[in-house]
């Protein structure tokens, strides 16, 4: 089923071309990576996707529902995690609990089966063991992973992240990697990833989109290739 189909999508900032024709598609089940040079415009695609930006120019459709025809639920982790002070009141189980609450009315007490979700995603990203933690104690690192923790728990059909493993080491990384190959192809989630690095997952993705400048043009603008096809 696919969740999300972009098609000759053109964004300008102050009349400048930054993205131009790009076309791609996501379906359930497949975890798809989408890199670029720095500066490449990558984030500005997933706002643009998710309809956070307005495009100039062309579509985005976003399906409604998921395969089992419920209402279609989306995560996005931007870029940047945003901070939490020292004193931010709230422990890391606290936090992530958190995310369990969109799906339930916020006055019902979370069920067994929630806090089965909350252990299973603090312990995917390495946290079990700092539940107990305040927020504001952690490393930007483990922060980082706590964004993701909470987002699992949230139990989304797709998820688009941005960098999500800044501040990982190689083992976490390579854990997460596999959660989300996990995810996509045994519990039919769509997963769509920026990195900056696509040997480093290749082996857990399905297919790279690759962000591009056309050759007689300036570096702000760019045309998508999927494969061997090309998106403009």
């Amino acid at each position: 089923m696919r969740y999300l189909t972009v098609k000759d999508l053109t964004f300008y900032y102050d009349k400048e071309p930054v993205l131009e024709g790009v076309s791609y598609h996501i379906d359930a089940g497949e975890f798809v990576t989408l890199t670029g040079e720095n500066g490449a415009a990558k984030s500005t695609l997933l706002k643009a996707s998710l309809g956070l930006l307005r495009a100039s120019q062309g579509s985005v459709e976003r399906a409604s529902v998921n395969r089992d025809g419920q209402p279609l639920r989306i995560a996005y982790l931007p870029q940047t995690v945003a901070s939490f002070n020292s004193g931010f009141p709230s422990t890391v189980e606290e936090f992530v609990a958190s995310g369990r609450y969109p799906r339930k009315s916020w006055w019902k007490r979370l069920t067994e089966h929630d806090q089965e979700h909350i252990q299973v995603s603090l312990e995917a990203v390495g946290l079990w063991e700092q539940r107990k933690n305040f927020i504001g104690a952690l490393s930007g690192g483990q922060k980082q992973r706590l964004a993701l923790a909470r987002m699992f728990a949230s139990d989304p059909d797709f998820f688009i992240l941005d960098e999500p493993t800044t501040g990982m080491d190689a083992v976490s990384k390579d854990d997460f990697y596999e959660l989300m190959h996990h995810s996509a192809h045994k519990h039919g989630k769509a997963v769509l990833m920026v990195t900056h690095d696509p040997e480093e997952v290749a082996d857990y993705a399905d297919r790279n989109i690759h962000l591009l400048r056309k050759q007689d043009s300036p570096w702000r603008c760019f045309q998508l290739h999927q494969g061997e096809e090309a998106g403009a």
